[in-house]
């Protein structure tokens, strides 16, 4: 029989805090700041920013321009079993393609939109690319349940709170392979979303380009999609999926 000693270094407690920081960032997929971290989990502030920064470092997490933690992806790679930085290593880096994209529209900051009104809000799936992204590539059952089990909420003139006009919308992004939000959760800004699939082809997440209208022009969309989509696949290979 083998038998385990406690660390001083690492003991018991300290893995069951760990685990509990990433199991909260899993359900919180738009990230939290520290403080919500702390009272989620109830692990003291001071200690709970130690092990953040010590996971960030190491790349199982990052922070957002608002400072909220996101889930990275060394820890999506290792729950996975797969190697560690497949996903940074793909060639040419997904973020870096995307940002390339939408830098065709205009340099930031002159158009008086913050970015801030989207980084770390939390919205109904029904209103934003990412969540249509996901939710239009759910089983079908799957999908008419979750639409009957939602409360409707409309953010702007343009969010759709009709089922049957999502069950359309939820067709033609699988049509399309790719979801957008034209001003639906907030006003002013456009969003565009594509489908990230496990090996078993799951879908898993979704990867997005944010920003204003002024930049985020309809004649726009395509080249951001395209950008989109094919960052999506990168991630969606280095997961194991061979494809649609």
């Amino acid at each position: 029989m083998i038998r385990t000693r406690e660390s001083k270094s690492a003991p018991v407690g300290v893995v069951t805090k760990v685990l509990r920081i990433l199991e909260t960032l899993h359900r919180s997929p738009s990230g939290l700041q520290l403080k919500d971290i702390a009272k989620q989990t109830a692990i003291n502030k001071s200690t709970a920013y130690h092990f953040l920064a010590h996971l960030e470092s190491e790349g199982y997490l990052f922070r957002d321009d608002g400072g909220a933690y996101l889930i990275g992806p060394e820890n999506v790679a290792a729950g996975r079993n797969e190697s560690r930085g497949n996903i940074a290593q793909a060639e040419p880096p997904p973020a870096a393609e995307v940002m390339g994209a939408d830098r065709q529209n205009g340099e930031p900051g002159n158009d008086g939109w913050s970015a801030g009104a989207l980084f770390g809000a939390r919205r109904p799936l029904y209103c934003t690319s990412l969540g249509k992204a996901m939710a239009a590539f759910l089983p079908q059952e799957e999908a008419d349940e979750m639409l009957r089990g939602l409360t409707y909420e409309r953010f702007t003139p343009k969010t759709l709170v009709q089922p049957a006009k999502l069950k359309r919308e939820f067709a033609k992004v699988r049509e399309q392979g790719f979801a957008i939000d034209d001003e639906e959760a907030v006003p002013g800004a456009r969003c565009v979303a594509a489908p990230i699939f496990d090996a078993s082809g799951k879908v898993i997440g979704a990867l997005s380009v944010s920003g204003p209208i002024t930049r985020m022009a309809a004649d726009k969309l395509q080249t951001l999609s395209t950008a989109v989509k094919k960052a999506a696949s990168i991630i969606s290979t280095r997961s194991g999926h061979a494809g649609l």
